[in-house]
């Protein structure tokens, strides 16, 4: 009996649960899915709730629960061989998205003013370690991140580690690019887009500025995307009820060895967002002819230069623009930035660091 195309999603926090859920409900494919966490009662239910879903809506999924730990390096290799996935999608994060919208303490201050890529460290921590046992064990497995992955796939690939692509973001304005103007998706749309592009759009259309994306439609640049997506909206706080459905339809033709063409971001660990397409069981960029890959990649590195975070090729993690200048005003230490090799003990400082901070009134 052939087994079935098997998806692992690491994580059991609202994210992973939106993903798994509208995997349930939108396979037309027979395809098996595990949730894999450290919490044994959201574990379980999560199974029986996309279970539940899967027999509403009559889709041929069949989901199970693990139950591992993710700071144990031995529990996830052992979860990894025990499961044996085609396509690995990593949710868990040890920096939760609620820090993103409000200023209730210095460390949430810190994120507001410097920029989410001082969480990247958090962020990253957890995925890399999924990423070590999958390049062991599982190295055909289709690696996904979730977590910040702009500014993360970048770290993980500075690891020496294979990384797939990640979620939400560029494919957020894509997807809202598309809902209210199909007449242009149907055309060819293609955008380009870093997640600091986001921002603007969580504002009212006259209040709009800063970092924007680019769009095609075929070959042809749109000279002004805030007017012609003027009626695109995002919620101020994570916009998980778009973010983890858009990657759905790429991650059931991943683990079904099919073509896709789609938009996600940070694909094989480049930064920012891009639109690409899956062949082969590869990802690769699928750009308008109007941008070489070489301008698209230094496009969506600027963002970063300017202001957060960037490795070089000899694998140094520097902070940059406002972020550094935030940092200093704390820690010089840690403001120096720091190599990917250090990341275990650059995770411990940040870990007093942020602890230090929350304890803190905004300042």
């Amino acid at each position: 009996m052939t087994e079935l195309p098997h998806i692992v999603i690491f994580g059991t926090g609202e994210f992973a649960g939106r993903i798994l859920h509208d995997i349930a409900a939108t396979a037309r494919k027979p395809v098996r899915v595990t949730v894999a966490g450290i919490d044994t009662e959201r574990a379980a239910w999560l199974k029986l709730a996309a279970n539940s879903r899967a027999a509403i809506f009559g889709t041929p999924v069949k989901v199970d629960s693990l139950i591992v730990d993710l700071m144990n390096r031995d529990a996830t290799e052992a979860a990894v061989a025990k499961l044996r996935p085609n396509v690995a999608i990593q949710a868990a994060s040890l920096q939760t998205t609620a820090v993103i919208g409000h200023r209730s303490d210095g460390w949430s201050q810190l994120v507001a003013e410097g920029g989410l890529s001082v969480t990247a460290v958090f962020q990253s921590l957890l995925s890399i370690r999924v990423g070590e046992a999958l390049k062991k064990i599982a190295p055909n497995c289709l690696h996904v991140n979730c977590c910040f992955p702009d500014v993360v796939n970048t770290l993980i690939a500075a690891a020496g580690l294979p990384i797939a692509c990640g979620v939400g973001n560029i494919a957020i304005l894509s997807s809202t690019f598309t809902a209210v103007r199909p007449d242009l998706a149907a055309k060819g749309m293609r955008v380009l887009a870093h997640y600091q592009a986001l921002g603007p759009f969580r504002r009212p259309p006259e209040e709009r500025k800063g970092p924007l994306p680019r769009v095609w439609i075929g070959n042809e640049e749109l000279p002004d995307v805030y007017a012609t997506f003027r009626e695109v909206r995002l919620t101020t706080r994570p916009a998980v009820d778009v973010s983890g459905a858009c990657s759905v339809p790429l991650l059931l033709a991943m683990a079904a060895g099919e073509e896709h063409r789609t938009h996600a971001p940070a694909p094989n660990g480049l930064p920012g967002g891009y639109p690409i397409r899956l062949r082969g069981g590869r990802i690769e960029l699928d750009l308008p002819s109007g941008i070489s890959e070489a301008e698209a990649i230094a496009w969506n590195t600027a963002f970063e230069a300017r202001n957060g975070l960037t490795v070089t090729p000899a694998g140094h993690v520097t902070y940059n623009g406002q972020l550094a200048e935030r940092l200093r005003s704390y820690s010089p230490d840690i403001a120096a930035g720091f190599h990917i090799s250090e990341l275990e003990k650059v995770h411990a400082t940040m870990e007093q660091f942020r602890a230090k901070l929350q304890a803190q009134p905004p300042r």
